[in-house]
């Protein structure tokens, strides 16, 4: 009787182990279909600007630095999403692909700024059209990204949870980060003044 009581425990045991692993290998792969649809609009967001930055550079033939920043910024940000990709939520990943983006961010945003002071440029059909699916781009990018970092919180609380956390730290299963961009600008307080 108390060999049988004993196999049903270990039973139990094991089948609970099963279980939290194969919810651990499924919360993982959740999180990393969640960053290929990250990698899928990166990309398309890579092969924009190359276009863009061609038709610029007619207008802007004073500004050469900013367009040949801004493709440095872009191929950078490319290798860097190769690497992520290649290992979602690994850290270091993450954490350099989040770098390549703001510089990226910075410097698209300084050669918009510049486009406002060439009015042909900015009426230029075709400059109109890439800007509008970059933009259309970047709102996929931001709603990837969220679903990523979903996907990722939900993973990281499953792995951390007692007692998968042994299981977990035992099989390897490495703590997963999140692709968050941050700029200094966006953590400013605003300020408003009605004076």
């Amino acid at each position: 009787m108390v060999g049988l009581i004993v196999l049903g425990v270990l039973v139990l045991v094991v089948v609970m182990v099963v279980a939290a692993y194969n919810r651990l290998v499924e919360l993982r792969n959740r999180y990393k279909n969640a960053f290929s649809q990250i990698d899928v609009q990166l990309k398309r967001r890579y092969d924009l600007i190359p276009n863009l930055v061609e038709t610029a550079k007619g207008y802007l033939k004073h500004e050469r630095q900013t367009l040949e920043a801004v493709i440095v910024a872009r191929n950078q940000a490319s290798t860097a999403a190769q690497r992520a990709a290649a290992t979602p939520g690994e850290p270091s990943a993450m954490r350099d692909l989040a770098g390549a983006e703001i510089a990226l961010g910075g410097a698209l945003g300084r050669m918009f700024a510049l486009t406002e002071a060439y009015p042909d440029l900015k009426s230029n059909t075709t400059m109109n059209q890439l800007s509008e699916e970059l933009a259309s781009t970047e709102n996929k990018v931001a709603f990837a990204r969220q679903a990523y970092n979903d996907a990722v919180m939900a993973y990281n609380t499953g792995r951390e949870v007692f007692p998968v956390s042994i299981l977990a730290g035992a099989t390897g299963f490495a703590e997963a980060r999140l692709f968050e961009l941050e700029r200094a600008v966006e953590r400013e307080v605003v300020k408003v003044s009605f004076a």
